[in-house]
Parts: C-alpha cells; sequence; structure tokens
C-alpha cells in the first residue's frame, strides 16, 4: 500500500506552469530524495502534497484513499474534512528556515503543537519532547532560547518538533540549505539516524552525498517535470539523462 500517491499533478502560477503532469508513488519506510535545479518545482511539489501549495489539476492520494482531485483549479473530490485534518497532522515538514518561536524555549517550542494541536497533557508530552531533543543530540538545550542556538541546531529542534506529532512520514524542503558548511553534518545525522529507523521520507536537497547514500530512490526534476526516478547507483553512475548529467557536472 502507498502512503503517498501523485497522479498528473500539475500547478500553475498565472501563466507559468510549475509542475507539469506528477506522476509518483511513495511507499511506506521509503526514503526518496528529490534534487534538481533552482526553479524546476521541488519545493512546490512538495508543498503541494500538505496543502500549503493548492494543486490546479490532478489527484493526490494519501494511504490509498484519494485525498484531493482537482482539475483546472477547480475541486473535483476531496476527503472528508475531518479525515483530512488527521492525515495532514501525519505529515511531518522541517523547511529552509527553522521557524521556531524566539519568545519560547527549546522545549516549549516542541510541546507546543503537541498541546494546542493534539491536545495532549503537558505532563505526558514533556518526557517525549525531552527524548526527542535526546534524539537529535540536544538534551542539554531544553531551557534555551532559539537565538543562542547555532543554525544546525535551530535545524535539529526544528526537526524534533516535526517528530513531536509523530507522523507517519517526514517532508524535507531543503533543510541544510540556509546553514553554514560546518553545519550541516549534524543535520544530516539526525537525518540518517531517522532513515535508519524506518521513517518514511521525502527530502528535497542539494546534499548529492546523502542522496547516494540514504535514498532508495532519487527523483530528478527539471522545468516541472520528474524526469528520472530510479535507485541512487542508477542516478549517479549510469547517467543517460543528458539534463541530469549537465546537472550533476555543475554541483559534484
Amino acid at each position: 500500500m502507498s502512503i503517498i500517491r501523485t497522479e498528473h499533478v500539475s500547478k500553475r502560477f498565472g501563466n507559468l506552469e510549475v509542475l507539469k503532469d506528477i506522476n509518483l508513488t511513495v511507499e511506506p519506510g521509503e526514503v526518496i530524495c528529490i534534487i534538481g535545479p533552482s526553479g524546476a518545482g521541488k519545493s512546490t511539489f512538495l508543498r503541494s502534497l500538505n496543502q500549503l501549495e493548492k494543486i490546479t489539476s490532478g489527484k493526490i492520494f494519501i494511504d490509498d484513499e484519494l485525498f484531493l482531485h482537482r482539475e483546472n483549479n477547480h475541486t473535483v473530490d476531496h476527503i472528508d474534512p475531518e479525515k483530512q485534518k488527521k492525515l495532514l497532522l501525519e505529515m511531518g515538514m522541517v523547511f529552509q528556515q527553522f521557524n521556531l518561536f524566539p519568545h519560547k524555549t527549546v522545549l516549549e517550542n516542541i510541546m507546543l503543537a503537541p498541546i494546542y494541536v493534539k491536545k495532549m497533557d503537558i505532563e505526558q508530552i514533556r518526557p517525549m519532547a525531552m527524548e526527542l531533543l535526546e534524539q537529535v543530540g540536544l538534551s542539554d538545550k531544553a531551557d534555551e532560547y532559539p537565538n543562542r542556538l547555532s543554525g544546525g541546531q535551530k535545524q535539529r529542534v526544528a526537526i524534533a518538533r516535526a517528530l513531536a506529532m509523530q507522523p507517519k512520514i517526514m517532508l524535507f524542503d531543503e533543510p541544510t540549505s540556509a546553514l553554514d558548511p560546518e553545519l550541516v553534518g549534524d543535520v544530516l545525522a539526525v537525518m540518517k539516524q531517522l532513515a535508519a529507523s524506518g521513517m518514511t521520507m521525502l527530502v528535497v536537497t542539494h546534499e548529492m552525498g546523502f542522496a547516494r547514500e540514504v535514498a532508495d530512490r532519487v527523483v530528478f526534476m527539471c522545468d516541472g517535470i520528474l524526469a528520472v526516478d530510479a535507485p541512487p547507483a542508477a542516478v549517479f553512475d549510469h547517467l543517460e539523462n543528458e539534463r541530469l548529467k549537465s546537472f550533476l557536472r555543475k554541483v559534484l
């Protein structure tokens, strides 16, 4: 059973078509890295899955159930709103920017959503939040405020915050692109650990080493098209797509 499936998904901003007939299936436990040049539609595709962007046309399935069907900017069919909300809460997302609340401590940032969205008791969520901080290597930063953290530490807090909602799938939108190079490794280490635990992950990234080492499949997007979908070895070692060859020559 697929956890996410898209069929013929397109997205327009005015006359600009940024997604063109995207068909992708994600199985439970898969790690899929999405690579490609800037402006390829990678982030737009990721944001369309959790409804931060509304697709123009196409179908999105979650857990093999039709989540949304739109044609020509009109909704044709969708899942029951309450079930839609439940499914969206099972989809964690980590952005380029960390979006932490500056006036809340690290621990409070992690506990906020479970308390206010899932109505969990603060004493119930606190041990889990501390465990997540341990998982991302920041248990000693629980009472710090975000402005006292490095960029890499902030991003690891953002990952812990997303995990606090106990998602079934994690979406990462270029999570290391805003970091200084020396801080990237700690964030990637947390993501590798998460992948090894069996978490389903969709990762938009420019970190080719991570994609080669961790991904089950690598998806190459360019000009709004899903041009290549293959295992890492086929993408990096047996290049057949000329556009992909050109892209990798520039980034490797």
